[in-house]
């Protein structure tokens, strides 16, 4: 057998090209060949560089933030999608949209599983207004996530419940222990549970945990294979009328605070006008909400697919109302904090103060209802 190597593994480069030929009465003509070939690739090489420049700054362009100062172009105000309550009053009716014509901003409304998710978005810089539970918020503070808080609603227990199956022994929190309870992680659920647990005289090991989001637990719960599942509107109401679950306990006596409306600190600093004409608008969904629960239930049906008496349910559970973000909102934030820190589910001590902002800062976007609200 011949050790001569294969004619690829000695052409390693051009040089090697233009050295190696069978016929060497061609060697000149195919060292100008090379040469020639030399020069096309460096040519082909660098028009293909300043393409692929080109196209990476058109990228980088396309991809920057759209709430960069920009007088030539609308600029987009993303914030996060709702079916239920105000959100879904400002997205149907528009009226965010109308009010921003002015401000040169546009609106799109980005839809998620739950609050942990949408300040993952919020975190990467593609949602500039997330709306979620207490929880969330400080994880995504421990993650890194450079958030700040903008607004607090009044907290609510009955806005989420423990459900079991219909014909479920469970008659109380002491039942849980070795249950499969399913809830989302990071979430309003996972510290309802948490408490609940508490008081029940178990822990957080005591169960056997499912991380699951909204959607898919609500196939796992219809199917039998969860034992609990802490949970929120409208997946409690539509599980008890299609009789597939009954509610054990709410949330209230658990919750401490209610839900927090967050931005980006970089958004708040550039764009404080613009957060606060979301929220007055906001202010006025919510007023309209509290005024018309008919309208609101008939303007929700086609979104949710629930109809609008059990809309109307739901929404007789709702309370109303934006609060600032005051001292005492934040020892309540920190202390809800520190239990997690506590339980070991936190990678490291959140100071919650890291996400609020100076009086002055949020005097510039605060609307004087909201502060007479202290």
């Amino acid at each position: 057998m011949s050790s001569k190597k294969p004619l690829k593994s000695k052409i390693k480069d051009t040089n090697t090209l233009c050295e190696y030929s069978l016929n060497t009465k061609h060697i000149s003509l195919l060292m100008a060949a090379c040469t020639l070939t030399i020069l096309m690739v460096i040519v082909g090489c660098s028009q293909e560089t300043k393409n692929t420049q080109n196209q990476v700054s058109q990228i980088i362009t396309q991809s920057q933030s759209p709430t960069v100062s920009n007088t030539s172009q609308k600029q987009e105000l993303r914030i996060v999608y709702s079916k239920l309550g105000s959100l879904a009053v400002m997205r149907k009716q528009g009226t965010l949209e109308k009010s921003l014509v002015a401000k040169n901003f546009t609106v799109k409304w980005l839809e998620f599983a739950a609050g942990p998710q949408a300040l993952e978005a919020l975190n990467a810089g593609s949602l500039d207004i997330a709306a979620t539970a207490e929880s969330p918020p400080i994880f995504a503070q421990a993650a890194g996530t450079p958030l700040v808080y903008i607004a607090t609603t009044p907290f609510n227990g009955r806005g989420v419940s423990f459900l079991v199956p219909k014909n479920s022994p469970i008659k109380s929190v002491a039942d849980f222990k070795g249950k499969k309870v399913s809830f989302q992680k990071a979430s309003i659920a996972h510290y309802v549970l948490l408490k609940a647990l508490q008081k029940g005289g178990l822990k957080l090991s005591d169960v056997k945990s499912l991380f699951l989001p909204p959607p898919d637990a609500n196939v796992a719960f219809s199917q039998g294979g969860i034992d609990v599942w802490v949970i929120w509107e409208p997946y409690i109401t539509r599980n008890v009328q299609k009789n597939i679950g009954r509610v054990l306990i709410d949330g209230q006596g658990l919750q401490d605070l209610g839900s927090f409306y967050t931005t980006s600190r970089k958004f708040a600093n550039e764009h404080p006008e613009i957060l606060k004409v979301f929220l007055e608008e906001f202010i006025k969904a919510e007023d309209w909400s509290h005024k018309n629960i008919d309208k609101l239930a008939e303007l929700e049906t086609g979104d949710v697919g629930i109809d609008v008496p059990t809309l109307k349910t739901i929404h007789s559970k709702a309370v109303y109302g934006l609060l600032p973000i005051t001292d005492e909102v934040v020892k309540k934030q920190q202390q809800i904090a520190d239990l997690w820190y506590a339980q070991g589910l936190l990678p490291k001590k959140v100071n919650v103060k890291d996400g609020v902002l100076t009086p002055k800062e949020y005097a510039a976007f605060t609307p004087d209802s909201i502060k007479s609200n202290k």
